[in-house]
């Protein structure tokens, strides 16, 4: 009798969450890539190390804690140059800054930059600079959801809803690269502009009208 009851007890915890799988953290994203990512096998194939080597990535934290730091309404942006284009393999680390939202005091500064690496897994191994600065992402009403602006001091986005016929090219078009991010719930979304001015990366650029945005929402367990 004893044991049995053991026995069910021990079903009865494999049954119930632990911590581990409670989430802790939950918020919005955005990328945006100077490559098309919703495209065609062909127009991609074009592409290969030719572009789509920059990008900027941004999490806004809605809810939650991370390191049981309280994170809620902050965010943080990272800015990548990498060796060949992102999504591909790499011939080398990529290059990152990360700007942490001025906001954040010392311990939510250090927990937003651990998020934004483990988020961000490879392409984020390499920071090269942390900067702090106003760190602004929303997402606007729209059909599809996929109106999102982000300003990260020196760094920007904006995105729009695809069209199906405006920016279908060969019809055979598909979310080719999967977004840059760990864990992440986004759709392909198009880019109005991308835009980074700052310094700390040895590169500056600004892309407009392409179809090479991630919108949607993360999650943390």
């Amino acid at each position: 009798m004893m044991r049995q009851l053991a026995l069910a007890a021990v079903a009865l915890a494999l049954c119930v969450p632990g911590k581990a799988a409670e989430l802790s953290l939950r918020g919005h994203y955005v990328e945006a890539r100077n490559c098309d990512v919703w495209t065609g096998p062909c127009f991609a194939n074009a592409d290969f190390n030719l572009t789509g080597k920059n990008a900027v990535m941004a999490w806004r934290v809605d809810q939650g804690r991370f390191n049981n730091v309280d994170l809620q309404g902050l965010s943080v942006a990272a800015v990548i140059v990498a060796q060949n284009t992102l999504g591909l393999e790499q011939s080398g680390p990529a290059k990152a800054l990360l700007i942490v939202d001025k906001r954040a005091n010392a311990s939510q500064r250090e927990a937003l930059v651990q998020l934004a690496k483990q988020q961000g897994g490879k392409l984020l191994a390499n920071v090269v600079g942390v900067q702090s600065a106003c760190v602004d992402l929303s997402a606007c009403e729209c059909k599809s959801d996929a109106c999102y602006e982000l300003i990260a001091g020196a760094a920007s986005i904006k995105t729009r809803c695809l069209d199906a016929n405006h920016d279908k090219a060969c019809g055979n078009e598909t979310a080719f690269y999967p977004p840059l991010a760990n864990g992440v719930n986004a759709r392909p979304a198009g880019v109005v502009e991308h835009v980074f001015r700052g310094t700390g990366l040895g590169q500056i650029w600004s892309d407009f009208e392409r179809r090479g945005a991630y919108v949607g929402t993360f999650e943390v367990r």
